[in-house]
């Protein structure tokens, strides 16, 4: 079985809901699950395949929506 090393996207402009910091939330995916995590304070925030497809409206394409707003 091989490792893969996750790759960090950072989120332009984007800022923490917990200590409000800009341009420090990183998007990571791994095994289908989406891990939004905050490099400044540790936040994180995950959503899963079926979260973001009720998200989704008709016609868009998107690849996920966050809710900044829903803690888990």
């Amino acid at each position: 079985m091989a490792l893969t090393k996750n790759k960090k996207r950072f989120i332009a402009g984007a800022s923490c809901p917990e200590c409000n910091q800009l341009d420090s939330i990183a998007l990571t995916r791994e095994n289908g699950v989406e891990t939004l995590r905050c490099v400044s304070c540790g936040y994180t925030q995950t959503q899963t395949p079926q979260q973001a497809t009720s998200a989704t409206r008709q016609f868009e394409q998107i690849i996920g929506v966050f809710d900044p707003n829903e803690i888990e």
